[in-house]
């Protein structure tokens, strides 16, 4: 027996078995009642095993809402990030950027108060004048729990059945990756010349137009529970998120794009509520299929979901989504206090008639 499996063992058994069952909460003093992942109950084989891919805050809408409505979700995280203390982190330890899985495995925490409570710790960021500043406590944890085990993803899983997760967050690839782009115009001196911007940091706040974007090595290696969970969906869920820095990445892993065009899954894709700043500005709903179908030619969808508030031209969007084999749903998604962000549960419902109208496969039929 190696000592990285004697660590893992150890570990393992410090983090009691069930934690997100009824009897250990209480055992623990907190009530986690029947409803605790925020939705209703659903029976046992009745689920449909879906995968989210994304980044950032955009994949933790989705997910917050996903978990809503099953109880067999995998998210599929982004790990280009180069800024703020996933940055730090990355270049001084040489790790994959912990940032983008952190939050996903926030979002997988359920709506009681354990859930809530982990969901909070591991989203604190210390404030101080020394080293610790703005590293947010999770992002320790993750990379601690790397170097104990020597494994992303059965350390992953460890936080997730520390935190109750309602599901499972794996990175795309095995290697720190760094994104880069072609602008046009990024030097408003210049704005017919293309130049390259590195980082996605960077990208992700870019003056000039986003021509496309490569990842650095081009050819990743993907994680293979990641490819496995993806080639096994019935459904795969890809946005919303920074459309250059969080979504377009995944396509850009050679075996994740396999299991996406080979699996048998039905896909949606998650349309954001606005352009974003920078790498997205002025981009119409029909813009971002547009490009998503330059980056990834041989990708077919099935369903592309928007809020009808943040479509002006139904039709154009219509036959964007058609060139790609995807119907359109919308559906109210938005939050009400007039921000561009998904309500969960909003989210969740439009999901969930998705999942059911669209047809469907596998054992949870």
């Amino acid at each position: 027996m190696t000592e990285r499996t004697r660590r893992l063992g150890r570990l393992r058994r410090m983090v009691p078995e069930g934690r997100s069952s009824r009897a250990t909460a209480e055992a623990a003093g907190v009530a986690r009642p029947a409803e605790a992942r925020g939705g209703r109950p659903r029976r046992r084989g009745a689920q449909p095993k879906v995968v989210a891919l994304g980044g950032g805050m955009g994949l933790s809408a989705s997910l917050a809402a996903l978990r809503r409505i099953t109880g067999d979700l995998t998210a599929v995280v982004t790990v280009a990030d180069d800024g703020g203390s996933s940055g730090r982190l990355r270049d001084e330890l040489g790790v994959l950027p912990p940032g983008d899985l952190r939050k996903a495995l926030a979002a997988l925490c359920g709506d009681d108060e354990w859930g809530q409570t982990w969901a909070r710790v591991i989203q604190h960021r210390f404030q101080s004048k020394g080293d610790l500043h703005e590293h947010a406590v999770g992002n320790l944890l993750i990379v601690a729990l790397w170097e104990q085990l020597g494994d992303h993803v059965q350390a992953l899983d460890l936080v997730g059945k520390l935190l109750g997760a309602h599901g499972r967050v794996l990175p795309m690839s095995a290697v720190p990756l760094e994104l880069q782009a072609l602008v046009k115009g990024h030097d408003p001196e210049r704005p017919d010349d293309v130049d390259t911007v590195r980082g996605q940091a960077n990208v992700a706040l870019t003056p000039g137009e986003v021509q496309s974007v490569h990842l650095v090595p081009n050819d990743p290696p993907a994680v293979p529970e990641a490819v496995a969970a993806v080639r096994d969906a019935d459904w795969v869920v890809l946005g919303p998120g920074s459309w250059f820095s969080s979504v377009i990445p995944h396509l850009l892993v050679p075996e994740l794009l396999d299991a996406l065009t080979e699996t048998k899954a039905r896909k949606v894709l998650s349309l954001n509520l606005a352009p974003q700043p920078g790498e997205t500005e002025g981009f119409s709903p029909q813009r971002h299929l547009e490009v998503l179908g330059r980056h990834a030619p041989k990708l077919a969808l099935d369903v592309v979901l928007a809020d009808e508030a943040a479509v002006p031209d139904r039709d154009s969007l219509t036959e964007a989504a058609k060139r790609l084999g995807a119907a359109i749903e919308l559906a109210p998604v938005a939050r009400t206090d007039g921000t561009p962000r998904h309500d969960p549960e909003l989210l969740a419902a439009a999901y969930d008639r998705i999942f059911r109208m669209h047809g469907r496969i596998g054992p949870w039929r």
